[in-house]
């Protein structure tokens, strides 16, 4: 079993930060990467009471982080460093699109679920080559959203960052 997911979050939560409201993030309220209304739905299926988001405790994130985007994008059976390109990608732009991408990247059918046959397509694909195209991608997808202009800056460190990383860990 891959052991990639406590590097991955600790790496992803030095680009998430503490608690922000920027009324141009369309995520609104937000603590450490998770918004108010991801951390509203999570505890409601916990049966947990609400509460505000600024008061997340590390515990939760790892939970939510494991439970709403490592597990479902199979971060445990892929190869590192292409776990970690994709984790980052399913926390900021969606579990099904960081999917359908990396399907698109091994040429397997895009239907935004990780399965066995996108699983053996990316270990069969060289992870740095991967890593690589995977990021050409979402950068692509990300300079071609209306808030570019406001986060791109921070978007284009990131992804550089993630490449960098990922491209470590698979080595």
């Amino acid at each position: 079993m891959n052991t990639s997911f406590a590097p991955s979050l600790a790496e992803m939560l030095k680009h998430e930060g503490g608690y922000v409201n920027s009324p141009r993030d369309p995520g609104g309220a937000t603590n450490m990467g998770v918004t108010q209304r991801v951390y509203d739905d999570w505890r409601a299926k916990k049966g947990f009471e609400h509460q505000p988001a600024k008061l997340i405790d590390k515990g939760e994130v790892e939970s939510i982080y494991r439970e709403l985007y490592w597990k479902p994008i199979h971060g445990d059976d892929l190869p590192a460093g292409v776990d970690y390109a994709v984790f980052d990608f399913a926390f900021n732009s969606g579990v099904a699109r960081a999917a359908k991408y990396l399907q698109r990247m091994v040429g397997e059918i895009e239907d935004g679920q990780i399965g066995p046959a996108t699983l053996a397509a990316a270990r069969a694909a060289s992870p740095t080559q991967l890593i690589d195209r995977l990021c050409d991608a979402r950068m692509a997808f990300l300079q071609a959203l209306g808030t570019f202009k406001y986060f791109g800056n921070g978007w284009t460190t990131r992804v550089s960052d993630v490449r960098a990383f990922a491209k470590a860990m698979a080595s």
